[in-house]
């Protein structure tokens, strides 16, 4: 897709916007308790959002294409674990076309101390599906959270 940096931004603020209304699993815990003892190491929990349908009316991206792309470009960079879920979306194009695609959401979790090197990696891995399958934006989100394996 080519990059249009007002649509990315635009749709990260919107994707912003609607998890800051929902409340986060646990929340309040520990307001309500206290003595609640801190659980997990501090960590980042990216999601990465990928279109499957094609701007120029290309096919679809297919789940075996996918999961060979995760396999080359997501996999060599975080070995130690991932999570791929399929889902329906929506989104606004350049064009202003409503755009109903299948979906997926990759969720990566990292130590905070890993950050920084793992948003370059991160930033890679949006172009480089961006570049391979003709796609104007992969959304990304961060949250910090705490984990426990």
């Amino acid at each position: 897709m080519n990059t249009h940096p007002t649509r990315t931004r635009a749709l990260l603020a919107g994707a912003a916007l609607l998890l800051a209304a929902v409340p986060t699993a646990g929340a309040g815990l520990a307001e309500a308790d206290s003595s609640a003892p801190e659980r997990g190491a501090p960590y980042v929990e990216t999601r990465l959002f990928f279109g499957t349908a094609r701007p120029d009316g290309g096919p679809a991206v297919t789940d075996r294409q996918f999961t060979a792309f995760v396999d080359t470009e997501v996999t060599p960079d975080f070995p130690d674990g991932l999570t791929v879920q399929s889902g329906r979306g929506q989104w606004r194009d350049a064009s202003g076309q409503v755009e109903k695609e299948r979906s997926y959401e990759l969720i990566l979790l990292y130590p905070v101390r890993e950050a920084a090197a793992r948003d370059r990696k991160i930033e890679e891995i949006r172009r480089a599906y961006e570049k391979t399958f003709g796609q104007e934006a992969v959304a990304r989100v961060d949250e910090r959270a705490r984990v426990d394996f």
